[in-house]
């Protein structure tokens, strides 16, 4: 099947998933308080439905525009904008009927089933897979600078070891992009020296400029030749597929990164190797330089933890957890994960971070899901953005779960109800906001598909 066809399925999939389970955080307390639900659907319905059934009082459905979904309550003024009914006397069984405490915790339904959904998938994840990690402190000599351009932004080397972020030990490697992209300062240990240094304010700026180079670091790893193309002159020089070169005429090397300037020093010359085979057996190798400082081999860098482990580069480490212990396990990474959007948030709200540009809509949300079918991914980016719904409705913009709340707070401090107009015209201006956000979004994801 079709790699973008894969992400197609599991993108609807997931979305129609935490949409349904966010509408019953509003369906059920409205139903256990009495209220009339006139409306259950999938996605929205202008016009007409692609499926609909009266089941009772409510007609529950599948509209044809995949932006969302809702439950219409009513009496509630929502994104239907039905006023009309607005105009008449409230009815026992209509939600502004109901007291600010219901109407709250109806309104708060379909955040908190949110993130509580996120944390019962992490839960599961941690009891079914484990963790699997790779030690910061285990990468001996620091890290491989992918991109000198975005290391040199940073202010970071090959070799150097990054040890915190924002004064917070940095654990995993797994862990450290997205630790540096949110962070502001950091230490790292340079020729045995720990120095501090200040992230650029626009250093997210310059990961987006080229979003495939964007993971510009990796572990260091040895000189191993991966493959010999037939049109390299070095062809026939004794090289072999898997050799590791040690050896670069008297200079020894560890790392595939040291290899460029040696071999530089002998441009259009003969060198000696000395490389070790798949045996363990050392032997020298003539070899070409060519006259762009290069010897005709493809490095063969591994992709796999596992492969780099078995190399002695780094170490690998497994966690496994009982039922009763993947239970604060999951809530700790529901807790870390919504902080950590938090912060991203925060930069994208500061212009000078250059964040924004990496707003993305419908494409940038299912490019998070794999090419092919892998549950584990595809649980941890649902969960994943189960919490990015979650905190977005929950932002205090009319139109949102948290505009209603905002304003149902409002009449439980001071008393006093926001009239039916206000409301109304409250909705509108935090629909156009929504649509402005939704444009916005997807128009850089337009952006990115024709001009990158």
């Amino acid at each position: 099947m079709n790699p973008i066809v894969i992400q197609v399925i599991q993108f609807f999939l997931s979305l129609s998933f935490l949409i349904i389970l966010h509408e019953l955080g509003h369906f059920i307390p409205a139903k256990l308080f009495k209220t009339r639900v006139e409306k259950f659907y999938l996605f929205f319905d202008i016009k007409f439905s692609l499926f609909k059934k009266k089941i009772g009082e409510t007609v529950y459905g599948i509209g044809w525009l995949p932006l969302g979904g809702y439950v219409k309550i009513s009496g509630m003024i929502d994104e239907s904008m039905d006023t009309e009914a607005m105009k008449e006397e409230p009815k026992p069984w209509e939600f502004r009927s109901k007291p600010a405490w219901q109407r709250l915790i109806i309104m708060l339904g379909g955040v908190t089933v949110n993130f509580v959904l996120a944390v019962i998938i992490y839960i599961g994840m941690a009891y079914s897979y484990g963790d699997q990690y790779v030690p910061m402190d285990s990468l001996k000599d620091g890290v491989w600078v992918l991109e000198k351009r975005i290391g040199d932004k940073l202010g970071i080397q090959t070799g150097d070891k990054i040890l915190a972020v924002d004064g917070e030990k940095v654990e995993t490697f797994g862990s450290v992009m997205l630790d540096l992209i949110n962070g502001y300062s950091m230490t790292i240990e340079r020729d045995g020296q720990v120095l501090e240094k200040e992230m650029p304010v626009d250093f997210i700026a310059t990961l987006l400029e080229d979003e495939d180079r964007a993971r510009f670091l990796y572990p260091r790893v040895p000189f191993i030749i991966g493959s010999i193309p037939d049109e390299s002159a070095n062809k026939d020089s004794g090289l072999k597929i898997k050799d590791k070169i040690v050896k670069i005429g008297d200079d020894e090397i560890a790392y595939y990164d040291e290899a460029k300037p040696l071999i530089a020093k002998y441009t259009n010359q003969q060198i000696g190797l000395e490389v070790i085979d798949e045996s363990g057996k050392a032997r020298e190798v003539m070899v070409k330089v060519s006259d762009s400082a290069t010897i005709g081999v493809v490095a063969g860098i591994p992709n796999e933890w596992s492969d780099l482990a078995q190399m002695g580069v780094l170490e690998t480490k497994a966690t496994t957890y009982s039922f009763a212990e993947s239970i604060p396990a999951g809530i700790n990474k529901g807790v870390e994960t919504l902080g950590n959007y938090v912060k991203q948030l925060g930069k994208i709200f500061n212009p000078s971070t250059g964040a924004y540009k990496g707003v993305g809509g419908f494409a940038a949300i299912g490019k998070l899901f794999p090419d092919t079918w892998n549950w584990p991914a595809f649980w941890s980016t649902t969960a994943l953005i189960s919490i990015i719904l979650a905190f977005m409705n929950i932002l205090p913009i009319p139109a949102l779960d948290g505009g209603h709340v905002m304003f149902l707070l409002y009449e439980m401090v001071s008393g006093r109800k926001p009239s039916d107009k206000f409301l109304e015209y409250a909705q509108m201006v935090g629909f156009f906001l929504l649509i402005a956000l939704l444009l916005f979004a997807n128009g850089n994801d337009v952006y990115k598909a024709v001009f990158k």
